[in-house]
């Protein structure tokens, strides 16, 4: 049973590491940032290497290709993102990626053919740190969302996505949009305590929560600070704080799968003397029921409408939906064969988090791998997994995609 190259996988994550590197040991690397196209093109660079072609479409997503026996069938797809949060980690993502990279070097190793193409991407945008929202070229491609839309996302200094992408040299020519696809793997870390906890080496992911997030703009009136009343106030602040502690009891009400955050907010006019004018956060619910979602936003709406008793108007959008996902069952057994054949354990799980993968399964028969992480910290320098826990999710991948590629 041919397994990948252990030593060579953790190589490639340490030097890709280096790009974007913080002095704590973790890394920011944002999406279409000088940092992303360093290590765009060194992800290249290594797939060329190897003799595999490399395509770009529109929205920068990479396509990495080792050819199969049979161009006519629609091939095995994996991969995952090469973009961070700011401070971020060094697995987030980038693990899923370079293992797939190493499957694909190992399959040249052990001169293996396969009957179908296997396809390895780099998604553009997975975290959605620079550009709101995530997952915002892999929505592009399978068809949630329009390139238009994409397009004009901006950043903080007002910079759109197509400019990134034409900045750092990665708006491909390729349409970005689906092609037919056998089945699809990502590989990542869980980002949560429990395979570690529970001492199990593999997560085989049959679904994940779903999420919606919000913009919410919350208008005050500025004012002197020693010379208005209080009871003359309308503090946009004290407002988001009623709000936030609203939205946070939402999370309560909804546990023990509910998730509820508040992770942005900016207060104008910022001045210590000054009453705040206007404060603008980001509201985030996940859960892994549909109903639940919606019984959040509307106590959320809920929440802002009375805001106006403090004579604050709350304006809540909506920035980015979408439904709790069920993985492939198909592609959940040949994982799940693969562990079985490679000696570990494993554990059925639900992601708390977002994934290019989810999107992808609404085209395609997908699932996703999870390994543990140390004390389940992720989005943080301090993320950590271990040589082996690299190793063996590579493995279990190599089996899962194999098995696939080799259906006629």
């Amino acid at each position: 049973m041919i397994r990948i190259d252990a030593a060579r996988l953790w190589s490639t994550l340490e030097t890709m590491a280096n790009i974007g590197g913080t002095p704590a040991g973790g890394v920011t690397r944002l999406a279409l940032s000088e940092e992303d196209r360093m290590a765009r093109t060194l992800l290249r660079d290594w797939a060329l290497e190897a003799g595999f072609s490399c395509d770009v479409d529109s929205m920068g997503n990479m396509f990495i290709r080792r050819a199969g026996k049979n161009r006519a069938l629609p091939p095995v797809m994996t991969g995952s993102h090469v973009d961070s949060q700011p401070l971020g980690g060094n697995y987030d993502g980038i693990y899923g990626v370079l293992a797939g990279l190493e499957v694909l070097r190992t399959l040249n190793d052990n001169q293996t053919e396969t009957e179908r193409d296997i396809v390895l991407v780099n998604w553009t945008n997975e975290e959605g740190a620079r550009f709101a929202p995530a997952m915002l070229a892999s929505g592009v491609w399978s068809g949630q969302l329009t390139q238009e839309f994409a397009y004009a996302r901006s950043d903080s200094a007002k910079i759109t996505v197509r400019e990134a992408l034409e900045a750092i040299g990665y708006r491909g020519e390729l349409p970005a949009r689906a092609f037919p696809v056998h089945a699809c793997y990502e590989l990542h870390i869980e980002q949560g305590p429990i395979l570690e906890d529970e001492g199990i080496d593999i997560g085989l992911v049959r679904a994940a929560m779903g999420q919606r997030w919000f913009t919410i703009a919350l208008e005050g009136f500025a004012a002197h600070a020693g010379t208005t009343p209080m009871h003359s106030r309308r503090d946009a602040l004290t407002a988001f704080a009623e709000l936030a502690l609203q939205v946070e009891a939402i999370g309560y009400q909804h546990a023990p799968d509910g998730r509820a955050t508040i992770g942005m907010a900016q207060v104008t006019p910022n001045s210590r003397n000054v009453v705040p004018s206007r404060v603008v956060c980001s509201v985030e619910f996940r859960h892994p029921d549909s109903e639940a979602l919606a019984a959040m936003e509307a106590s959320l709406r809920q929440a802002a409408e009375g805001l106006a008793a403090r004579g604050v108007q709350a304006d809540v959008e909506r920035i980015f939906d979408y439904a709790p996902i069920t993985f492939d069952a198909d592609c959940l057994a040949r994982s799940e064969a693969a562990v079985t054949a490679l000696g570990y354990t494993a554990k059925p799980m639900v992601s708390g988090a977002g994934h290019d993968t989810c999107y992808i399964s609404k085209i395609a028969p997908a699932s996703m791998i999870f390994i543990p992480c140390v004390k389940g910290i992720s989005h943080n320098e301090e993320e950590r997994i271990l040589p082996a826990w690299s190793e063996k999710g590579a493995n279990v991948l190599l089996h899962s995609l194999l098995s696939a590629a080799q259906e006629c």
